[in-house]
């Protein structure tokens, strides 16, 4: 299946990134932003160039990875009872990792192979010193991923999301936050990565089992990235994503400007799914419109009335007031 392109910036600098880019919150292709990273230079000399590049900067400490058998065909997902995944976790040296890359890159059917978000500090200390970017913060940690020909399935990041590719092409589909109706969400308890993903495969949707789909698909949008190119995804945009050759590397950039320290809000989501799901729908919609109006103010400030020495949890979020809700978040679990 197609999808219209994503568009696309060549030449974008921190100001048109800060100022224009994140504001309107739509994904976007930064085309050529690490186009003048060594590592981007070597891999496309070869992808012999490229993981040389790479174990300048190894240890023999071992890293975490996951492994599926040649019969998923790269495709990470559920096992078809949905009771368990298709693929193990376990941990490797990274270089005869690399190394196994490299053999396997002319093999008509080789395990699907992956080495996912480990920050690059702990990863390839140093890799940052030659290849950064100058669009975000140094504080913002990059993280790498290394794999064969692969498939993510479509899912979303709590966070912001700034991904460049190092070697190998990238293939992103992206939807809207919104579709999540139109996305058919496998079990929550048990995910490959930690967030929800679709059951769909976007690129040959199952219809007569997931009809919905079909209104997703007139939103989807699409983009294949090359060595140096990025990708902006903004926070909760569902994508899949898929390497194109049988060795690859991709460094991503995760951020979130939310407050600190205020909780998550995924675990609100699920303990409201115990707490408030299961009620009587007449209790359910009373629910609904004390969160329309509290959480997400549909009605304005729903504390402007108050002074603000009494608005507490209604009021601007400070680490004190956190600190008091947590506690009393604590003793509400104990007795449930």
């Amino acid at each position: 299946m197609t999808y219209p392109p994503l568009p696309e910036i060549d030449g974008i600098d921190r100001r048109t990134f800060e100022q224009e880019v994140r504001p309107a919150a739509r994904p976007v292709v930064l085309r050529g932003l690490g186009r003048d990273w060594p590592a981007v230079q070597a891999a496309q000399e070869s992808a012999d160039s490229g993981i040389a590049y790479l174990t300048r900067f190894s240890h023999p400490q071992p890293v975490p990875a996951i492994l599926g058998e040649p019969e998923i065909g790269g495709r990470f997902f559920y096992t078809p009872d949905l009771k368990g995944l298709n693929f193990v976790r376990g941990q490797s040296p990274l270089d005869p990792f690399l190394d196994r890359l490299l053999r396997d890159r002319n093999h008509a059917r080789p395990y699907a192979m992956a080495v996912q978000s480990v920050p690059l500090p702990q990863l390839l200390p140093g890799f940052t010193d030659e290849n950064a970017t100058s669009l975000l913060p140094p504080s913002v940690v990059p993280r790498m991923w290394l794999g064969n020909a692969i498939r993510v399935a479509t899912h979303y990041d709590l966070m912001e999301n700034i991904g460049v590719v190092v070697m190998g092409r990238r293939r992103f589909t992206l939807f809207p936050p919104d579709q999540i109706v139109n996305l058919y969400m496998g079990p929550l308890e048990l995910t490959p990565a930690g967030t929800p993903i679709s059951l769909v495969d976007p690129d040959a949707p199952d219809l007569d089992r997931f009809p919905r789909f079909a209104e997703a698909a007139k939103l989807g949008q699409s983009a294949t990235l090359e060595p140096g190119d990025a990708i902006y995804i903004p926070f909760h945009w569902w994508h899949a994503v898929e390497s194109l050759d049988p060795v690859n590397a991709f460094v991503n950039y995760w951020w979130n400007p939310a407050p600190a320290g205020m909780g998550n809000p995924y675990d609100a989501l699920l303990h409201a799914l115990v707490t408030i799901g299961s009620l009587p729908d007449d209790q359910r919609q009373v629910y609904r419109t004390l969160f329309d109006h509290l959480v997400f103010r549909q009605n304005g400030d729903p504390a402007a009335h108050l002074p603000d020495d009494v608005k507490g949890i209604m009021g601007p979020p400070d680490a004190i007031t956190a600190a008091r809700m947590r506690a009393t978040l604590l003793e509400s679990f104990s007795r449930a």
